[in-house]
């Protein structure tokens, strides 16, 4: 499989990344070629890898979740780390994982109800992880930007 990805490729992206729920007959029409070639395009592209999944994005605080954490986990040895990976898996507050350089070796970022909830995800959960040595808490205040990055069209 190619991963190669032409210019009708990146103005599909740029479409769909705009509005997602943009009828594949519009992303056709914009794009010049049948509907046909778009559903083609947009299935290989998903086989890349190139699109990462599709649906609605739920607002959490609209279903009760509060407080969005960002916490920073230190481990015994970085070698760790897909071990207490799969234990957040089961956690399933935890939104995000990376592993990270600089001061921690990795960052998570989760969801809680309140501070009480965050807490006991803390002290109960994370904490309670074979290798986790240390973990720092940052909560967000507000959440000023949350974009996709711009689809970057090649000069001629």
């Amino acid at each position: 499989m190619s991963t190669k990805i032409d210019k009708l490729d990146l103005k599909i992206l740029d479409i769909i990344s705009k509005d997602a729920r943009i009828p594949l007959s519009e992303v056709a029409e914009k794009c010049n070629v049948s509907r046909a070639v778009v559903h083609q395009r947009v299935g290989k592209l998903t086989e890349k890898k190139a699109i990462l999944g599709s649906g609605y994005h739920v607002n959490p605080l609209m279903i009760g979740y509060s407080t969005c954490t960002y916490v920073g986990i230190n481990l015994e040895k970085g070698s760790m780390y897909n071990e207490v990976v799969e234990y957040l898996r089961k956690i399933p507050e935890v939104v995000e994982c990376h592993f990270t350089t600089g001061n921690y070796t990795m960052l998570v970022k989760m969801f809680a109800f309140d501070n009480a909830h965050l807490m006991d995800l803390l002290n109960n959960e994370i904490q309670q992880i074979n290798g986790v040595t240390s973990t720092e808490t940052l909560i967000s205040l507000d959440e000023s930007i949350n974009r996709q990055l711009p689809i970057v069209f090649p000069k001629e």
